[in-house]
């Protein structure tokens, strides 16, 4: 996931990439399942051409590559460069030669028209600023027939240990609550905000999806290294705090996700939706 604003935004920095990385094990973990299922409504097959947007670190564009093989190709474009080093890396690591890194911003795609076979975005798609202009892009730039795929976040009500924390950290720094605003985190959670977005960028035979999930943690501390990991948004809110006050944040974090600790380690629920449509 990264947000594609004009600089990369909160996604952007060294720190945010740095902290998306080393997430990567906690990630495939809870979103193993959900992410092949979005490769499954994609249509992604052998010799295919995918287009991964917003791809971020690329746990999904490696995947992707998997399933298209050696005759097949994916392209992954994201805003933020040091998202994309870091899945330029590991797709060498794994001997994905068919991987190709370009840093775009999602509004201004000026791919060839109707030369790729699947298109995907994982949890990015929230965050993208003119998000009609990047869905027709994207349109434009599938093979009739073929289809974009996407996972996005539910709303704040069914993800409070989200919301909370930045309300946490908000409150700390002296900010009023936040309106959820679009682009933003929760912005496509309701399924018929999602449903109509397809439908204005002229997708056709649109199908949403909601899917409840667990994360699983074996302790409140790993549980805790995910929040600091995956949240890039508190780092803005939390950088002109004291030592002290950011350790008051985390504290109360902390006391919030101790809720969902139990006899099996921590366990918090969690809601994502998958949309797809056709060109």
């Amino acid at each position: 996931m990264s947000v594609t604003g004009q600089d990369g935004g909160t996604y952007g920095s060294d720190a945010a990439a740095e902290g998306w990385r080393r997430g990567a094990a906690d990630r495939a973990q809870d979103l193993g399942p959900i992410t092949e299922r979005m490769l499954d409504l994609a249509g992604i097959q052998p010799g295919h051409r995918v287009l991964d947007v917003a791809a971020g670190t690329g746990e999904q564009t490696l995947l992707a590559a998997r399933r298209v093989g050696p005759n097949g190709f994916v392209l992954a474009t994201d805003i933020a460069d040091r998202m994309l080093a870091y899945l330029s890396e590991a797709a060498r690591e794994a001997g994905l030669a068919k991987v190709e890194t370009r840093v775009i911003d999602a509004r201004q795609f000026d791919l060839e028209p109707e030369s790729f076979d699947a298109a995907i975005c994982r949890l990015a798609l929230m965050l993208i600023p003119e998000r009609d202009k990047a869905l027709a892009g994207i349109r434009r730039a599938l093979k009739p027939g073929k289809q974009l795929a996407v996972i996005v976040l539910s709303t704040a009500a069914k993800l409070p240990h989200i919301a909370l924390s930045l309300a946490i950290a908000r409150r700390h720094a002296g900010l009023p609550p936040a309106p959820f605003e679009d682009p933003g985190m929760f912005a496509l959670g309701d399924p018929a905000v999602l449903h109509a977005a397809y439908e204005r960028a002229g997708f056709r035979e649109v199908a949403i999806e909601t899917v409840a999930s667990q994360q699983r943690f074996p302790s409140l501390d790993a549980a805790m290294q995910q929040r600091r990991n995956s949240l890039p948004e508190l780092r803005p809110i939390l950088a002109g705090l004291s030592d002290a006050e950011r350790d008051a944040v985390w504290d109360e974090i902390e006391a919030f996700m101790r809720q969902f600790e139990g006899a099996d380690g921590v366990v918090v629920p969690h809601e994502r939706l998958l949309g797809v449509g056709t060109k």
